[in-house]
């Protein structure tokens, strides 16, 4: 029951009350980006709702010195700054004492960031749709600064969600997000805590468990150096909370981490749970050797030791393994999925050559996929072949308008889509949970 004048008992009562204005994303698959401290428990009860991955955005309000509920400004992460110029005259305040609170925010701001994210980097925003939750607004200096962090981190649709705000909120923050959404705007309105029966503050402790119960503490996302052949070999490694397998890519030539075609996938199935390792299979001074790039044998051979090596690594203990192979990369792929001992669950090649493979396809007992273009009919007729001498499980899908490199818009999504629905399928089953997360 609520006293006269409130609208929510607490923060996860506000965040269940707002989440229920956000199910219209469900199918976008959104990112919630919460403001510490008190948007935390707001976006965890969203995050949750929507079943979406759960971020932080860490922003310090500039407070008026004499007044510091009123805010003047905020500062982010990446360098964010605002400041309300018509807060700073209406108050006063001078150059001074506005460079001496952002000092000292500063250094609060460096605090939490080590303390909420314990050494993690943020999820990767690029191309999601992102939902900024706090647990209201006021002035919103911070909502505007934390918008402007998540678009510099490349959110191509930005939403800002808040339990309560003023009734001419819209008005000032016009153009900050794409969508606003609020479950109430009350007039008079004076302070965000009037409108709860519990406002206390927000602890450290309880941020920490709201962001370990989402799953956010167990995501990694790094540059790694991976063995091969003596090789020191370039990658990144990407393992959401709670990975229920681990999909190996593999490309010929150029930078198989570097790839935009291949980012594109591997964060197609980071969202789906998988876990994703991109590396070279090829030194910088390799590349050139043509002859290189076509031995299957040694790329293989590379891939497979890799692969090896994960079963040793804490993190993936007990994930199946899965392999995606590009170019002569799913000759690759093929490879070392014939090898006797191999653990791979599953195979999906994208525009690939698994013709190269040769007398290997018929070795290949992991589920395999073939994509090709439509527009590429030499290659989709060199996997009709291989798909022929292969005696796994396969299957042959062409994307429609898809020349070899699926430049066209909606392809390459397209064959993401087919590459996460074939690894979910053929890797769940064999999946066996692991310790948890250290």
């Amino acid at each position: 029951m609520h006293v006269t004048g409130t609208y929510f008992t607490d923060r996860s009562d506000a965040g269940r009350q707002l989440a229920a204005l956000l199910e219209h994303l469900r199918g976008a698959a959104p990112v919630v980006v919460a403001l510490p401290r008190g948007g935390v428990p707001v976006a965890a009860e969203v995050a949750h709702a929507l079943d979406a991955p759960l971020d932080i955005c860490v922003i310090r309000k500039l407070g008026v010195p004499a007044q510091p509920e009123l805010g003047m400004g905020a500062i982010g992460e990446d360098g964010a700054r605002v400041v309300n110029d018509q807060v700073l005259r209406m108050a006063g305040v001078t150059a001074a004492q506005l460079a001496e609170v952002e000092r000292l925010e500063r250094a609060e701001l460096a605090r939490r960031a080590e303390r909420y994210r314990g050494g993690v980097h943020p999820l990767d925003l690029w191309g999601r749709t992102v939902v900024v939750v706090d647990d209201g607004i006021a002035t919103g200096s911070t909502a505007r600064a934390a918008c402007g962090i998540v678009r510099a981190r490349g959110a191509a649709r930005v939403v800002l969600a808040v339990p309560v705000a003023p009734n001419d909120w819209t008005v000032r923050l016009r153009g900050v997000a794409d969508e606003l959404v609020c479950v109430a705007t009350p007039a008079p309105f004076f302070a965000i805590g009037e409108f709860y029966d519990d406002f206390t503050q927000t602890e450290d402790a309880q941020v920490l468990r709201c962001l370990e119960r989402a799953g956010r503490r167990g995501h990694v996302d790094r540059e790694v150096t991976v063995l091969a052949d003596g090789r020191r070999l370039g990658g990144r490694l990407t393992v959401p909370a709670g990975a229920t397998g681990v999909v190996v890519f593999a490309h010929g030539s150029g930078s198989s981490r570097h790839s935009p075609r291949n980012r594109f996938v591997a964060e197609y199935l980071n969202r789906a749970g998988l876990a994703t390792l991109l590396f070279d299979l090829l030194t910088e001074e390799e590349e050139p050797d043509r002859q290189k790039v076509f031995d299957v044998g040694l790329l293989g051979g590379r891939l497979a030791q890799v692969a090896d090596r994960l079963a040793y690594e804490r993190w993936a203990g007990g994930l199946p393994l899965g392999y995606f192979g590009a170019s002569t990369g799913a000759a690759a792929a093929l490879w070392a999925a014939a090898q006797s001992g191999s653990q791979a669950a599953a195979v999906v090649s994208r525009g690939g050559r698994p013709d190269l493979a040769g007398d290997w396809l018929g070795r290949v007992n992991a589920p395999t996929l073939l994509i090709v273009g439509g527009r590429d009919p030499e290659v989709a007729e060199l996997n009709r072949r291989a798909g022929e001498r292969l005696r796994c499980e396969s299957e042959l899908v062409v994307v429609e308008h898809a020349t070899h490199l699926f430049e066209e818009p909606g392809t390459l999504e397209s064959a993401a889509h087919h590459a996460r629905d074939w690894f979910l399928r053929h890797l769940a089953d064999r999946h066996h949970p692991g310790p948890p997360w250290p």
